[in-house]
Parts: structure tokens; sequence; C-alpha cells
């Protein structure tokens, strides 16, 4: 197996860089959940946790008047990938959620940090 460098993880799934010959690959995101994997740039990550955020905007508004409360079976997901929508249930884009935000979190404290200790 190839090396990698942990970005970020929860119960749902994990977030990292892959490593070549020594050198973290920085430049995209290897993102795995419900046994799909997305190699993404940080602009696409970015997006797609602009796009989640509007689907739990959505989520939230429609589900309040539905009588399924937040139980109904699937519903999709739009992805970076253009030609790709997930079929998720609300508690699955919880978990797709923190994923992401987590990432995007860990990635821009790092960068912070790196700079910091440039100075």
């Amino acid at each position: 197996m190839k090396e990698i460098e942990q970005i970020y993880f929860n119960d749902f799934g994990v977030a990292f860089h892959w490593k070549k010959e020594q050198k973290v690959l920085k430049n995209k995101i290897q993102l795995v959940f419900k046994e799909t994997g997305f190699y993404l740039s940080k602009e696409e990550l970015n997006y797609f946790a602009e796009t989640i955020d509007a689907t739990c905007y959505e989520v939230n508004a429609n589900c309040d008047t539905c009588e399924f409360k937040r139980k109904c079976h699937k519903f999709l997901l739009k992805t970076p990938v253009q030609q790709i929508d997930l079929a998720v249930s609300v508690n699955e884009l919880m978990q797709i959620k923190d994923l992401v935000e987590g990432t995007l979190f860990q990635i821009q404290l790092k960068d912070y940090l790196d700079e910091i200790c440039q100075n």
C-alpha cells in the first residue's frame, strides 16, 4: 500500500494526502467515504463544502413541513464531479459535512502554522 498523510477522519470516512518517494503530494486531497473515493483539489473541496451547506439548508427547510421529519430514505447530493451525484440519508449528509469541514479546517490550520513557522 502506498503511504499517506492523514488529514482528518470520522466514523464515516477519511481524508488524506498521498505520499510519493517520501514527499507529501499536497495538490490534491483523497476523500474516502461510503465505499467512494474522490481525489479533489482544495478548490473542489471548498466547492463540495458549499454544495453540502446548500443541501443542508434545503433539507432543513423542507424537513420541517414533511411528515417523515429527516427520516426519509435517500436524496441526491451533488458532488464536485458534474456527472456524479450521491444518494445519501440525512445522517450520511451530516457525516460527509463533518468530514469535509474537518478536512478543510485541518488544511487551513496546517497552512497557517507552516506560514508562521517560516517567519
